[in-house]
C-alpha cells in the first residue's frame, strides 16, 4: 500500500472541509450571505471564483485527456477562455451594477427583474439546473478517477465520488459561497504549482517538447492538427464562439458576479485573467507526453494521472491527487450551492409563497438532492469529461442573446422574444442530444441552436413589441 499518497489525499480532503466550515464563522448565514457573501468580495476572491471556472477537473483531466485522445482540436480550450475574459470587461460590470441596485442573488432573478416575468425566471432556473448537472457530473467523475489512480487502486472511484460528494455538500450547506471562496485560495496555489511541475517534467521525461511533438507526429500523422474526429476549422470556430459566449451564462458564474464589492474588480480581473490561460499549455503538454509514456489507454480521462503514477514517486502522486481533488471540490461546491438556490428561490418560492426561512431550508435540502442525483449519473455514465462540459454549454449559452440585448439594447428584446428564443434553442439542443448528434455540417450543434435562438429572439421581439406595452425595464448604465 502506498500509504504516503493516501495520507496526502485524505489530508487535502480534510483541509478543504475545515476551510469550508470555518468560512462562515461570526456571520449570520441568511440567503444573501449564503449565495453572494453579502456582496463583499474583493479582487482576490472574485478572481479565484471566476478563474475556478477554468481550473476544474475539466482542465486537469479533460484537457489533458483530450490532448491524449483528440490532439489538435484541444487548443479550443485555450482560445475560448481568453475570449470570454475579454467580453467580461464590458458585460460583467453592467450585470453587477444591476444586481446591486435590485439586490439580486441568482441568474433567474436578473431575468425576472428585467423582463417582469416569474414564468421566465422559472424557465431560466430549470434550464440552469439541467445544465449544471452534467458539469457537476464531470467534477464527480474526475474526482473519482483522480482518487482511484492516486491511491493506487486502494480507493475505488465510486467510494471516492461518495466521499467527495458528502464533503462538498456538508460545507456548502454550512458556508455557501464563502466556503467555495476560501477553498479556492488553497486550490489555485496548489494547482498552479502542480501543473507547472508536471507540464515540464513529463515532456522532459520523453526527451523535451521538440522531441515529444516530433515523435507524436511520426506515430500519428495529422494528430496535432485540426480535422481529426470531424473537428475541423468550422467546428473549432463554432465551438470557441459557443463556449466563450456561454462562459458567464453558467448560473454559478453569473451568480458569482454579485459577490463583488465594486465593479472595478471585473475590469482589473479581465486584464489579468487571459494570462492565466497560459498555464493550460502545461496541462496540454502533460497530456501529449502521456501518449508516449502510457500509450493505448481506453479511458483518455486517465492519461495525466497514469503518466504521473509511472514517472513520479508515490508521495508526489498523492500531491497531484490532492490538487486534482481541489479542482473538483471548489467548482463543484459553487455549482451545488447555485442549483440549490435556483430550485428553492426561483422555483419553490414562486410556486408556494414560502417564507425566507423556509426557502433557506429548502435550498440546503436541494443541495443534497442534486448531489445525490448527480452522483447516480456519475456512477452510471462513461462519457468523457469534455463531452459532459460541452453538453452543459449547449444549454446555458441559450441565455446569451436575451442577456446581451437586455444589457445594451433593451428595446430590442421583449419578454416573449427572450422566452421563445431560449425555448427554441434548448429544444434543438435536446433534439441533438437525443439523436446523439454533436457535429452537423462540420459545426458544433450547440452553436446551430444558438443561431436559431438569435433568429427567434429578434423575430418574436419584433412581432410582440407592437402588440404590448414595453415589458423590459432594461439595464441603466
Amino acid at each position: 500500500m502506498h500509504i504516503s499518497a493516501l495520507i496526502i489525499i485524505f489530508a487535502t480532503i480534510l483541509i478543504a472541509l475545515l476551510l469550508g466550515i470555518m468560512a462562515q464563522r461570526h456571520r449570520k448565514m441568511d440567503m444573501e450571505q449564503w449565495t453572494v457573501a453579502g456582496r463583499g468580495f474583493g479582487i482576490l476572491f472574485v478572481f479565484l471564483l471566476l478563474a475556478g471556472e477554468i481550473y476544474t477537473t475539466f482542465t486537469f483531466l479533460g484537457g489533458s485527456g483530450w490532448a491524449y485522445g483528440v490532439g489538435g482540436p484541444t487548443v479550443y480550450i485555450l482560445a475560448y477562455g481568453a475570449m470570454a475574459y475579454a467580453l467580461s470587461y464590458f458585460i460583467l460590470p453592467r450585470i453587477w451594477r444591476y444586481g446591486k441596485e435590485h439586490k439580486l442573488i441568482s441568474q433567474p432573478d436578473y431575468f425576472e427583474q428585467v423582463f417582469h416575468s416569474k414564468a421566465l425566471s422559472m424557465l431560466v432556473a430549470l434550464v440552469g439546473v439541467v445544465a449544471i448537472i452534467p458539469y457537476l457530473q464531470s467534477q464527480f467523475t474526475g474526482l473519482g478517477l483522480i482518487v482511484q489512480v492516486a491511491s493506487y487502486g486502494e480507493i475505488s472511484h465510486v467510494w471516492a465520488m461518495v466521499i467527495g460528494m458528502v464533503v462538498i455538500a456538508i460545507y456548502v450547506t454550512i458556508s455557501g459561497v464563502r466556503g467555495s471562496a476560501w477553498t479556492a485560495v488553497l486550490k489555485d496555489i496548489t494547482i498552479l504549482l502542480v501543473v507547472l511541475i508536471i507540464g515540464i517534467a513529463l515532456p522532459m521525461h520523453v526527451g523535451g517538447l521538440s522531441a515529444m511533438f516530433h515523435k507524436i507526429n511520426q506515430l500519428h500523422p495529422g494528430f496535432l492538427t485540426l480535422g481529426g474526429h470531424g473537428m475541423g476549422l468550422p467546428w473549432f470556430i463554432s465551438t470557441v464562439l459557443l463556449t466563450s459566449l456561454g462562459f458567464y451564462m453558467w448560473p454559478h458564474s453569473f451568480g458569482a458576479v454579485y459577490t463583488a464589492k465594486n465593479e472595478r474588480v471585473f475590469r482589473r480581473n479581465a486584464t489579468f485573467l487571459p494570462l492565466y490561460q497560459l498555464i493550460l499549455l502545461f496541462v496540454f503538454f502533460a497530456g501529449f507526453a502521456a501518449i508516449l509514456i502510457t500509450p493505448g489507454l481506453k479511458n483518455t480521462n486517465l492519461a495525466l494521472m497514469v503518466a504521473v503514477e509511472k514517472v513520479f514517486p508515490a508521495w508526489f502522486v498523492g500531491v497531484v491527487g490532492g490538487a486534482g481533488i481541489l479542482t473538483a471540490i471548489v467548482p463543484g461546491s459553487l455549482m451545488l450551492m447555485t442549483a440549490g438556490t435556483l430550485l428553492a428561490e426561483n422555483i419553490y418560492r414562486p410556486l408556494t409563497g414560502a417564507t425566507s426561512r423556509q426557502v433557506q431550508l429548502v435550498a440546503r435540502i436541494m443541495v443534497w438532492a442534486v448531489a445525490a442525483i448527480t452522483l447516480y449519473f456519475s456512477i452510471n455514465s462513461n462519457a468523457t469529461i469534455v463531452t459532459l462540459l460541452l453538453m452543459g454549454y449547449n444549454f446555458v449559452t441559450q441565455f446569451f442573446p436575451a442577456v446581451l440585448l437586455s444589457l445594451f439594447t433593451p428595446r430590442g428584446v421583449t419578454k416573449a422574444g427572450a422566452a421563445s428564443g431560449i425555448i427554441a434553442g434548448v429544444a434543438l439542443v435536446v433534439y441533438f442530444n437525443l439523436t446523439s448528434t454533436s457535429i452537423l455540417w462540420g459545426v458544433n450543434t450547440g452553436f446551430l441552436a444558438l443561431l436559431l435562438n438569435i433568429v427567434v429572439v429578434l423575430l418574436v421581439s419584433s412581432l410582440s413589441r407592437n402588440t404590448s406595452v414595453s415589458d423590459v425595464k432594461g439595464v441603466q448604465v
